[in-house]
């Protein structure tokens, strides 16, 4: 006598509502199945079940898994998330009884079965149980990008799904950080996805998808749509800038603005190194923008986009910069301005915002934008050097005389700070950091700890730790930041092997 074998389970995609977008996979066993069980809320309709109406065979058993809340409020002990969780083992344990009698059991899936789908709570209850095979489903983002006619991604652009339900500071970094996005789970969310998009730049780019290949179907401008008449069932879509079209069907060859369309200059601030050290703000500024500029260097490190123009120059004209970058703004251009590290430390931001402040730039809108400081990122190499306050000087004497240079070195050595020195030699400059090893060994004593942060974040990193007498000025050079403790900052050498560097934040009395 043979051992009766249970049912297999089937996740079924039905695609985004068209019944002639289901697989022919899904159809067959919709068709065969001896259960059909589908989702619905409490009213009992089933968008699901509707979808799949065609391909039923007749006197199948069906299993309404009706939720018992969607977006209303329970007084479940356990909340919201306790009132489904308790449906979801109630549900999952109906269909167990099924395949346990040997029955093979289909659950209706809109969409895709793993894509934000009601299946998935089915799947991670009994597919370590059962026989179970998914059936892939067109999802809503894809229909809705071909209801549009514009691609969501081409060459090397990220595609982000986010749901709309995020709060709406994690919905701006979000959308500011991507290169095209579809928001999912609109309709109560809608204000704050339209407030998101409008923060981080990206309205006039946002299309908008209701009910994609369903009836009732609409598609607009999002920025048109009135939030009251907004279902769950829409999305909001950032489609493809690289293959961008215009709603004619002409290419867009370069993101060239209309005559007498508003410019304006953002200072970004990229950190120290790659991608890793930029934040989302960041992130979403330049790809917004129609125009880089910056110096050779840092713009190398901003990825190129189809359509943008860089305007690359030396290192030492960042007034002439400047003016260039608001000029570019005053003709209607969207322009950052790249800088490396923080814009406002020891950067681009002073230089613009100089020449914005004087004719004929005083209208031009100008942003600045943080970014990680190489200070903070070489502290945090080494452990918390800066743990406790502390002075930021630059040993370059470009821009301003040594004798004020020193002045400012020995008040803050005097204070008993801990030092952050930027720009400390160059093959033109090799005097300083000499100098200022020196005048720093008259208040602090021989062995304080010096971090020497080369290259941070780069490929060529490299962090060691000497003594304040033992700072050898020909190890240093433009791309080497020094971090000089003060008499309270401490070089400990931990059990796995390594050395850190902190400053306490209690100092002695």
């Amino acid at each position: 006598m043979t051992e009766r074998q249970t049912g297999r389970l089937y996740g079924v995609g039905l695609g985004p509502g068209d019944p002639s977008l289901v697989t022919v996979r899904a159809a067959e066993l919709i068709g065969k199945a001896d259960v059909v069980a589908y989702h619905s809320a409490r009213h009992g309709r089933s968008i699901a079940r509707s979808i799949a109406e065609r391909y039923l065979a007749g006197g199948q058993i069906e299993e309404k898994l009706v939720y018992p809340v969607t977006v209303e409020t329970t007084d479940h002990p356990g909340g919201y998330r306790g009132a489904l969780d308790e449906f979801y083992e109630e549900a999952a344990a109906r269909l167990a009884a099924h395949l346990d009698a040997g029955r093979d059991v289909v659950v209706l899936a809109e969409g895709d079965p793993l894509f934000y789908g009601s299946y998935q709570h089915m799947h991670k209850r009994l597919a370590h149980r059962y026989p179970t095979e998914v059936v892939p489903g067109v999802t809503s983002v894809s229909a809705a990008a071909a209801r549009l006619g514009a691609p969501l991604v081409e060459a090397e652009e990220v595609l982000t799904i986010i749901p709309g339900t995020l709060p709406e500071e994690e919905l701006t970094a979000r959308i500011a950080a991507t290169d095209s996005a579809v928001i999912m789970k609109l309709g109560r969310t809608f204000p704050a996805v339209r407030r998101a998009l409008e923060r981080a730049g990206r309205l006039e780019d946002a299309q908008y998808v209701e009910r994609a290949t369903m009836a009732g179907e609409r598609t607009a401008p999002l920025a048109e749509v009135d939030p009251q008449s907004v279902p769950y069932f829409s999305v909001a879509v950032l489609p493809s800038k690289v293959a961008q079209l215009s709603w004619t069907g002409q290419p867009i060859t370069g993101p060239a603005p209309d005559a007498g369309a508003e410019g304006d200059v953002v200072v970004v601030g990229t950190g120290p190194a790659g991608p890793l050290w930029l934040t989302p703000e960041a992130r979403g500024a330049l790809a917004r923008a129609t125009d880089l500029v910056g110096y050779t260097t840092y713009l190398d490190r901003v990825p190129a986009r189809p359509g943008q123009v860089r305007h690359g120059s030396d290192n030492k004209v960042e007034a002439e910069r400047a003016e260039f970058a608001l000029d570019l703004a005053r003709r209607g251009r969207r322009v950052a301005v790249v800088s490396s590290g923080d814009p406002g430390v020891f950067a681009m931001a002073t230089a613009v915002l100089e020449a914005a402040c004087a004719d004929p730039y005083r209208s031009v809108p100008v942003r600045v934008l943080p970014g990680m400081t190489a200070a903070h990122a070489a502290a945090s190499r080494a452990g918390a050097p800066l743990g406790h306050d502390y002075a930021t000087i630059s040993l370059s004497d470009r821009l301003k005389p040594w004798d004020v240079i020193a002045r400012r070195l020995r008040a803050a050595a005097e204070a008993d700070l801990v030092l952050a020195l930027y720009n400390p030699g160059s093959k033109s400059r090799t005097t300083q950091v000499g100098a200022a090893r020196d005048l720093l060994l008259e208040y602090r004593a021989g062995d304080t700890p010096v971090v020497m942060a080369r290259d941070v974040g780069g490929p060529t990193e490299r962090i060691r730790t000497v003594r304040l007498a033992d700072l050898d000025p020909t190890q240093v050079d433009m791309r080497t930041l020094l971090l000089i403790g003060s008499s309270q900052t401490q070089a400990v050498a931990r059990d796995n092997g390594t050395e850190v560097v902190w400053t306490p934040r209690r100092y002695p009395e």
